[in-house]
């Protein structure tokens, strides 16, 4: 098991990042995380035997984002509020910042997991498609719609990009 904590030390901060991206808020990223990584504990010999930890614990973390996104669908939507205490910091940074939250948090969740594999885990199409359990056209789609969107939702952020 030495192994499994040395792999979490390693790879905990992205795990969370990525659980963040996938959910818009600290407390739900770090319930995430920890349902991945007690999932990964449970299979930790096979998994590190096929040597692909990572792989399987981003798998089993949008897997699980789904599966949370399915049942909170029943309940009512989040309301927005100008108040962000989860994000600490100011000036034109938290602003942008702030900008791109709320653009991401108008996403579905599928576009937002398949923005957050495409751009923030740096994964190809077939390999964000393997994530997702889905077929390679629809991170097509997903992310060419998903880009629409946040290019309307977020049109400043564009332009600051072009730059």
């Amino acid at each position: 098991m030495e192994d499994f904590e040395a792999w979490v030390l390693a790879r905990g901060a992205s795990l969370a990042r990525s659980a963040y991206l996938l959910t818009g808020d600290v407390h739900l990223a770090e319930d995430l995380v920890q349902d991945t990584l007690a999932r990964v504990a449970d299979r930790w010999r096979r998994v590190s035997r096929r040597g692909a930890p990572d792989a399987y614990a981003r798998q089993v973390m949008h897997h699980l984002a789904i599966d949370r996104w399915r049942r909170r669908r029943a309940r009512p939507r989040e309301v927005l509020t100008d108040a962000h205490p989860e994000l600490g910091g100011s000036g034109p940074d938290l602003e942008r910042r702030l900008v791109l939250r709320e653009a991401l948090l108008r996403l579905t969740p599928k576009q937002r997991a398949v923005v957050s594999l495409r751009f923030y885990e740096d994964l190809t199409e077939v390999q964000a498609a393997a994530v997702l359990g889905c077929s390679v056209s629809t991170v097509k789609s997903q992310t060419r719609v998903a880009l629409e969107r946040l290019r309307a939702l977020a049109p400043d952020l564009i332009e600051e990009v072009r730059r």
